[in-house]
């Protein structure tokens, strides 16, 4: 076995520093459960960000990437590739969309979708009309275009000039979306919860009324369920909650249950816009990708069962939440989050809350500065969620 602290060091000397990484190396998992190098169990309530749907190396997941691997790893999309046909039916036949685009990632996919909303525009509206507006506190990826997306000024420093054509407004705030609309804007780019904005839920009706101004204006309604998506906040997709459909919805973490994969939908009409030569991904929905997509798309939509238990999890966690709220009511602000996809905000900064859950065997995540995110596999268990609760109460006392 090797030594962990070598392995660090030579992480340290080889790896470009674009992580600041907790001081483990992981090396296998099962379910909610990952070791470290030196045989150390950890509950892990992160999931990979939201990736792990059905946990760490689920059979289901593992025998799909077995028996493709020993078939046909890549052949680039020149091709009709069989499982990727597979996956773009059972998405289509279970969303509002017509069409699926396969990429690598959530910043590819939200690329993806700047683009066709461009395209679309151009189209129909003519050059002049391509800005897009999004969300304060939003985050949309990496990228030059889904950076300049992002409502966060931190994560646009050092990188100036950004990509022209977009505007911010306030979430959830349907007066200042309706004064930023101009003859320039094309359409409105919103994760229907904040992730990285710390798990901010919208009011009940703040999507369906923006989707009304979207039609009025003839504007698109592009949604971000990059985080959302794949059962995680107990519907296949967080929009279903709200009585809408959007034009356009990004796809990836819990798409491929721990394999890279992205995808973009849309309704025909708008889809239409892209065509060969105006897109294209090399390794997008390549043949293991999306048999390992498909694996984990059948075992959510599984008689309806698993999305049915993260829903009932998801209360469960968050009443368990709120009674740790009445008990540490000077350490503890709010409780939010829809399914498994939660926030507890912090009246202090979390970071050395995670860093003593990490000592005592937990994986947590901080978002947003103050706000612990749990995105736990959408099988654990009410036991681990009450070893998590128990671990927090310890934590606050002694902080408070």
């Amino acid at each position: 076995m090797a030594d962990m602290k070598k392995l660090i060091e030579k992480s340290n000397r080889y790896l470009m520093s674009t992580y600041k990484r907790f001081p483990i190396v992981l090396r296998k998992g099962r379910g909610c459960r990952v070791y470290d190098t030196n045989g150390k169990e950890y509950l892990d309530f992160v999931a990979g960000i939201a990736v792990n749907v059905l946990g760490h190396s689920h059979p289901a997941v593992v025998v799909a990437v077995q028996k493709q691997a020993q078939r046909l790893i890549h052949v680039s999309n020149l091709y009709h590739i069989e499982p990727q046909i597979r996956l773009a039916e059972l998405l289509v036949e279970n969303s509002f969309a017509d069409r699926a685009f396969f990429c690598n990632s959530g910043a590819e996919a939200n690329e993806a979708a700047i683009k066709l909303v461009r395209k679309y525009s151009h189209d129909h509206f003519g050059p002049d009309r391509h800005e897009i507006i999004t969300a304060l506190n939003s985050f949309h990826g990496r990228t030059m275009a889904t950076l300049t997306a992002t409502g966060q000024e931190k994560f646009h420093k050092g990188f100036e000039p950004l990509l022209e054509g977009f505007r911010y407004i306030p979430f959830d705030d349907l007066e200042a979306l309706e004064k930023a609309i101009t003859p320039q804007t094309a359409a409105v780019m919103l994760e229907p919860i904040q992730g990285e904005g710390g798990v901010r839920v919208p009011s009940p009706d703040y999507l369906k009324r923006v989707r009304e101004l979207c039609d009025r204006n003839e504007l698109l309604l592009v949604l971000d369920e990059v985080q959302t998506g794949i059962g995680r906040t107990g519907r296949l997709f967080a929009y279903e909650h709200f009585g809408i459909e959007p034009d356009i919805i990004t796809l990836a973490k819990g798409l491929g249950g721990g394999v890279p994969i992205g995808a973009m939908l849309a309704r025909e009409e708008v889809a239409k816009s892209f065509v060969p030569g105006t897109h294209a991904s090399t390794f997008g929905g390549n043949p293991l990708a999306a048999q390992a997509a498909l694996a984990t798309l059948e075992k959510v939509l599984e008689d309806g069962l698993l999305l049915e238990e993260c829903k009932e999890k998801g209360e469960y966690f968050m009443e368990r939440l709120r009674e740790l709220q009445k008990e540490h009511e000077d350490i503890v602000l709010d409780v939010r989050g829809l399914g498994l996809m939660i926030g507890l905000e912090l009246a202090r900064e979390c970071t050395p809350v995670v860093e003593e859950a990490l000592e005592r065997g937990f994986l947590l995540n901080c978002a947003a500065g103050n706000t612990l995110r749990f995105t736990p596999p959408l099988l654990v268990t009410e036991g681990e969620i009450d070893r998590l609760i128990d671990l927090l109460h310890d934590i606050f006392g002694r902080l408070s």
